[in-house]
């Protein structure tokens, strides 16, 4: 409420004496203001209730009710609103004043009544109403505003939990934790499984907190989501999402990034990480503790031509856990505000005996460690252990049925020469086509496991002549990625795909698929005989009895170098699985 200087306010002369309470009337009307009177306590109530008056003027002895009674039965009718109360008063002792005030009294004035010192009061308290509207306005003005932004973080926070869902981490190979500063939490936790049944995992932090850090966190979850459920591999994923943020995050702005790829099948973790503390992978069979570190700019930073995405490889053997965390947890403040630190984390690896409990260990030491001290930063811990597929169970991937359907009948015919078989990836162009069959979306995740391993056959032991069984040994193993990246760096050859599909009568139809490298090949005979063989290890050498088991006929020809796979389905069989 806004008033000039010179208002004439409604001012309430409460008296029970009629000579008293006429000369404050005439005094107060005199000075241009308009007066309401009452004969008591009582009546001064009923009197504010019914006129609201601005200011009152008040007998502290009146009969009925007295004037400390009253004041307590106004201000409690008056709530928010600031009504000052002067009393009247030819009381002089001190208590008998401090009761005026405390019974809700702003002020007294003493009998006989100086008109000076009554108009500066007035004048006064006039000021402080006026200036207790303008905090009453903007109050109101900022608890619109607040309800207002809050409705708006309410749909924000909607459509981002849409888009950042959680994925696979309800999995029980991974414990979590994301403990937010804001409603909108800077750190980003991403995990879905693959076709093929492998599994991707993002952590992320970006610059800042809450609502500025999200909005960075949608288009990331969306390309993770969208690119993943496609069969794309991790560093095609990070090219992407890097281009992406690098295009909308304002300078200064940028995500620390770890991002991992997990295979069941063949026990191993692919790593990149950008601008993150140090990560430890936990030996579950020596307990010990191998430091995983970052090796790259976060996301968001270099352009296209400059983003590296470079990944390290891991065997790994069931039971082992990789931990990820962001720098909340090694940069917790207790109250002296010391930091957590490398070095206490790592003593909760020295001194654990169990593994299952390392994730609950490292929370308890934290916790302890800040104690009541407030937290300054979001906080997320992760733990992803290496099991047996069977563990998992099948990938589960969500497809959205387009209304855009391909060709019953349809070949595809893809030819890779060179730099593009180290810089190009068919299979989710692949995977893409055959989706477009409605049928075949159900059979996709048994359809990329099978292209997949026969792409990786033709690329790694055919152009490049990598031998798997470099992989027997930890430092083999090494040994073989190694060499791998580099006869990728110039590699020299080709790969030819044709994939055919052939309806039926029935409703269903024939995926037949040819695989060509220009690779020396291999005794696919001997190969061949031993996939009756019980016993054997299906995923090792060049995975043929897998291979021959995600589809119903498998043939090579020529001197190895070509594949034919076929594979029938029927309209009514249920969705089959990767293995």
């Amino acid at each position: 409420m806004t008033e000039t200087v010179n208002e004439c306010l409604k001012i309430l002369v409460a008296d029970d004496n009629q000579t008293d309470r006429m000369i404050l009337a005439s005094i107060v009307k005199k000075q241009g203001h308009e007066v309401v009177t009452a004969e008591d306590g009582v009546e001064a109530v009923e009197k504010f209730t019914e006129f609201a008056p601005d200011i009152i003027l008040m007998d502290a002895l009146m009969p009925r009710m007295t004037g400390q009674e009253a004041a307590r039965k106004i201000k409690e009718l008056a709530g928010d609103e600031v009504v000052p109360i002067i009393f009247l008063t030819s009381l002089q002792d001190a208590e008998s004043l401090a009761d005026c005030l405390d019974s809700g009294g702003d002020d007294f004035l003493s009998k006989p009544y100086n008109r000076i010192i009554l108009k500066a009061k007035i004048a006064a308290f006039s000021r402080m109403r006026r200036m207790h509207g303008t905090v009453q306005h903007q109050r109101d003005e900022i608890r619109e505003r607040n309800d207002h932004m809050l409705l708006e973080q309410q749909v924000a926070k909607a459509v981002y939990d849409n888009v950042a869902h959680s994925g696979c981490l309800e999995l029980n190979n991974i414990k979590y934790l994301l403990s937010p500063l804001a409603v909108f939490n800077g750190d980003v936790l991403l995990a879905a499984r693959k076709p093929s049944g492998d599994m991707h995992v993002l952590l992320g932090d970006f610059t800042g907190h809450g609502l500025p850090a999200a909005i960075g966190a949608m288009p990331l979850a969306e390309i993770f989501y969208g690119m993943t459920s496609k069969g794309f591999n991790l560093q095609e994923i990070l090219r992407e999402v890097n281009l992406k943020l690098k295009t909308i995050l304002p300078v200064g702005y940028f995500c620390c990034t770890c991002m991992v790829c997990l295979n069941f099948r063949s026990s191993e973790m692919e790593v990149w990480m950008g601008g993150l503390p140090d990560f430890f992978l936990y030996r579950a069979a020596d307990q010990d503790v191998e430091r995983v570190k970052s090796n790259h700019l976060p996301l968001g930073v270099l352009n296209t031509h400059a983003f590296d995405s470079s990944t390290y490889t891991y065997a790994m053997e069931p039971g082992d856990r990789f931990y990820m965390w962001s720098d909340g947890i090694l940069e917790a403040r207790n109250h002296n505000n010391d930091l957590f630190g490398d070095t206490r984390l790592e003593e909760v690896f020295s001194t654990n005996q169990n593994a299952d409990t390392i994730f609950e260990d490292i929370l308890a030491a934290v916790n302890d460690f800040i104690g009541e001290a407030d937290r300054d930063d979001d906080t997320t811990l992760l733990e992803l252990k290496m099991v047996d597929p069977e563990e998992l169970g099948s990938a589960e991937i969500a497809r959205a049925a387009g209304s855009i359907t391909g060709p019953a009948e349809w070949q595809v015919d893809i030819t890779l020469k060179d730099d593009q078989l180290r810089d190009y990836n068919p299979l989710p162009l692949l995977m893409h086509v055959v989706s477009e069959v409605p049928s075949l979306r159900d059979q996709s995740g048994q359809l990329y496991t099978l292209v997949a391993e026969l792409f990786s056959n033709a690329f790694e032991h055919g152009v490049l002549g990598l031998n798997s069984s470099l992989k027997a040994s930890p430092e083999g193993f090494a040994e073989y990625y190694s060499e791998r990246a580099k006869r990728s760096e110039n590699v020299k050859g080709y790969i030819r795909i044709e994939c055919r599909h052939e309806p039926d009568q029935s409703g269903g139809g024939d995926l037949l698929i040819r695989l060509e490298d220009s690779g020396p090949g291999f005794d696919h005979q001997k190969m061949m005989s031993k996939l009756d063989m019980k016993g054997k290890d299906v995923y090792s050498g060049r995975g043929i009895p897998l291979i021959a088991s995600l589809c119903d006929k498998l043939a090579y020809e020529g001197r190895g170098n070509v594949v034919k796979a076929e594979y029938h389905w029927h309209p009514d069989a249920p969705p089959q699985k990767p293995v």
